[in-house]
């Protein structure tokens, strides 16, 4: 077993810098792949009168959840932590875990942050409903008679 990672060159007669761009074992390591698995996965929503968004965070409870928005940022936190103590016959066990998260969206010119913002939490599942402004409201369809 090797401790030292093993790098081939495929095109030996590439000097490094090209050869490293033309490298595609590197490719999905870009940032742009790249998946952070502690964050919630994530639904956004555009409605006629709002922004319905959804996160899925089983395992908190809605007193463990803080959404506030400032700045034009919607900021969605979460913390909790689990402390068990089991002592039977002999034996004493102690286990513990602690899981948070912390997502920030840019909110949209077209959302009206002196409204209130509608929050439910059922079954794992966030939905925060975000109203637009209503000069950013579609305007009602209009039938024009030709003279």
């Amino acid at each position: 077993m090797s401790l030292i990672k093993f790098k081939r060159n495929r095109l030996p007669w590439i000097n490094d810098s090209i050869g490293n761009w033309l490298d595609t074992d590197s490719f999905f390591s870009d940032d742009f792949f790249i998946r952070d698995k502690d964050l919630p996965a994530m639904n956004i929503k555009e409605n006629k009168d709002d922004f319905e968004v959804e996160l899925a965070v089983p395992g908190f409870s809605k007193e463990d959840i803080a959404v506030t928005i400032e700045n034009d940022m919607l900021h969605i936190s979460a913390e909790n932590s689990n402390n068990a103590v089991q002592e039977e016959e002999n034996y004493t066990r102690k286990e513990f875990s602690y899981n948070s998260f912390q997502r920030r969206l840019q909110l949209p010119n077209s959302i009206d942050q002196n409204k209130k913002v509608k929050a439910a939490y059922k079954d794992g599942v966030l939905t925060l409903n975000l109203l637009k402004k209503e000069e950013a409201k579609e305007p009602p369809k209009r039938v024009i008679e030709i003279a």
